[in-house]
């Protein structure tokens, strides 16, 4: 396997296995901590917890041991920026959101283009976007000219 190959390999359990088992453990954790859960079955999701703490571990262990295997090569086929991008801010939202205590969550995109993002009849993307940030109680900026367009999201954090 090649390093690109062992990078990616690590990439995807870092996103995708090992962050479904740190939610379910969160999730395992609430349930242990809810004041209506029954002695006995809080003492099973206190074991289930520790063999879910055992797996997180075990599997960062192997995204470890991918990462330090070799030195990473530039990738000879083609990556899809989008894919990329959106695991990159998939990451960094789930960081801010579960390690930060943050109450306020602003998002700054910003490009360089030639503007013209506005609402358009039959086009769908601003709106959905709108409706999305509504929808979590908050707010969005679109500004868009000749320059390029900025876009500023602020949404309220809420913990439980």
């Amino acid at each position: 396997m090649s390093s690109n190959q062992r990078v990616k390999l690590a990439q995807e359990l870092h996103d995708g296995i090992a962050q479904d088992l740190v939610g379910l453990g969160y999730r395992v954790d609430t349930l242990v901590a809810a004041s209506g859960t029954p002695p006995e079955l809080r003492s099973e999701l206190r074991s289930l917890r520790f063999v879910l703490t055992e797996l997180v571990d075990k599997v960062r262990l192997e995204i470890l041991t991918l990462r330090s295997s070799g030195d990473v090569l530039i990738s000879p086929y083609e990556t899809s920026t989008q894919f990329e991008l959106q695991r990159v801010f998939a990451e960094l939202l789930r960081n801010s959101l579960e390690h930060s205590l943050a109450t306020l969550l602003t998002i700054h995109v910003q490009d360089n283009g030639i503007g013209g993002a506005s609402e358009k009849k039959d086009h769908y993307g601003l709106a959905g976007i709108t409706e999305r940030v509504k929808n979590l109680h908050g707010d969005i900026d679109i500004k868009s000219d000749s320059l390029g367009t900025r876009i500023i999201i602020k949404i309220p954090v809420v913990h439980p």
